[in-house]
């Protein structure tokens, strides 16, 4: 049974859970790449403590602007590791028809580009057959004359 997407969804959302952090090290304001592409979220160093009591460190997706010290919002898998945020429901809704249609298009481009390289194989045998046949039979089609 496949799982329907709401129920993925709730999955996600029991399997990971948010907990709050404070920014080890400030972040950077938003970059900006040669194409004009403003990235507002950067990768910073985070600390939580964990569910059995110990302080914990690693980096994490944060919005840009933020100094150090600020209280953060940071989502772990059920083993304790930073994860990222699960989708929402209508953000699934968006990607899920999205990621249908590509791997609907991936597929038929692989199907066509198979076929064509079965009708150019089928194409050189087919040459290759040919040329045997006028290698015998060619010779015989000289000019006579009566």
């Amino acid at each position: 049974m496949v799982p329907q997407p709401d129920e993925s969804i709730a999955q996600l959302r029991h399997e990971r859970h948010s907990v709050g952090a404070v920014l080890v090290e400030s972040t950077a304001g938003a970059m900006t790449t040669g194409e004009g592409t403003t990235y507002d979220r950067v990768r910073a160093k985070v600390r939580w403590t964990s569910s059995d009591g110990s302080l914990r460190t690693g980096r994490a997706l944060m919005d840009s602007g933020q100094k150090a010290g600020s209280k953060v919002v940071i989502w772990l898998d059920a083993k304790g590791q930073l994860t990222t945020e699960p989708s929402t429901a209508s953000a699934a809704a968006t990607e899920a028809p999205l990621f249908g249609a590509g791997a609907a298009l991936a597929f038929g481009c692989l199907t066509y580009a198979a076929g064509r390289v079965a009708h150019w194989r089928l194409d050189q045998r087919r040459y290759e057959q040919w040329d045997r046949e006028w290698d015998q039979f060619g010779p015989q089609w000289g000019h006579r004359t009566t």
